[in-house]
């Protein structure tokens, strides 16, 4: 199948790219890898009049931190680059986990972090990531920019809080308060597949203490879900196995899978709770190895 006829347009400016979105008049879409909206454009889900191609944008295509720590993530950032990233493989341990993990070689090549959490896919890995993280968007329109909270951002599936004359231009990971920890596990049939049930944990400790925690998970409800009750029985107290049973069983009950082709709601609730457990075990593993 062909898409629908639609404009194209490749701005050289963030300025010139809002202009065209707002001479769109929602009837626009923006380009960056690509990797979800050819498909759709291709299967006729989505029939934009108009496509603006941001990659002539220049200064986008970075990854960041600051000297406190914070992660800046441009939208031309490629799944790719994050994947070979010494930066998050040093600081960052739940978002170099998911990296290697988003759909297969091909699509992290091309496909965006920033781009991945605008297409809101209920299936999708980075939105989990950066839910469990805290994270934020930053949106840039007529008015300026401003920073939108990941559980402000995506309102339901594949939709999110952009006005139809914002871009994404960047995805924020708050600096640690503590020492980092986690990981990213995910249910696959086949590499490149959407996700049958998938899980982030992101822990920081302090003294031994777990200060802050977060746990969302992503192919088990209409949208990534934020088990927030699960996190919070960590904090305030040293990781140990009675804890990570609690997170991980929290976690499970958070989940709202359906019984489909790929397994049934009862399995993939109970993939949730193994994989959290599993995560969180390693994290203690090496506490104890490290004392």
């Amino acid at each position: 199948m062909y898409p629908s006829r639609f404009r194209y347009e490749a701005p050289h400016s963030i300025e010139e790219a809002i202009e065209l979105l707002r001479s769109g008049n929602g009837e626009a879409k923006v380009l960056a890898g690509g990797q979800s909206l050819v498909p759709m454009l291709k299967l006729r889900f989505a029939g934009p009049e108009l496509l603006v191609d941001i990659n002539e944008l220049p200064g986008l295509d970075y990854h960041r931190a600051d000297p406190d720590g914070t992660i800046h993530v441009g939208a031309l950032c490629r799944h790719g680059d994050l994947e070979r990233s010494s930066l998050l493989a040093g600081s960052q341990p739940t978002m170099a986990a998911v990296a290697p993990l988003v759909a297969d070689p091909i699509v992290r090549t091309r496909g965006t972090l920033v781009g991945s959490l605008c297409h809101a896919d209920p299936q999708g890995d980075w939105a989990a990531v950066v839910t469990a993280l805290g994270g934020h968007v930053v949106a840039q329109g007529p008015g300026g920019r401003r920073a939108i909270p990941i559980g402000e951002f995506v309102t339901g599936p594949f939709q999110n809080a952009l006005a139809y004359d914002e871009i994404a231009v960047e995805a924020v990971i708050p600096a640690p308060r503590g020492i980092p920890g986690g990981g990213y596990h995910k249910l696959e049939r086949r590499v490149g597949d959407f996700a049958t049930a998938g899980a982030a944990v992101a822990i920081e400790t302090a003294g031994g203490v777990v200060s802050r925690a977060g746990i969302a998970l992503t192919g088990v409800g209409g949208a990534t879900i934020n088990a927030a009750e699960a996190a919070n029985a960590l904090v305030g107290r040293p990781l140990s196995r009675d804890s990570i049973t609690a997170a991980a069983q929290l976690a499970a009950q958070a989940a709202q899978p359906k019984s489909d082709h790929r397994g049934s709601a009862a399995y993939k609730r109970h993939i949730i709770g193994v994989f959290v457990d599993r995560i969180l075990s390693r994290e203690l593993d090496s506490t104890a190895r490290a004392a």
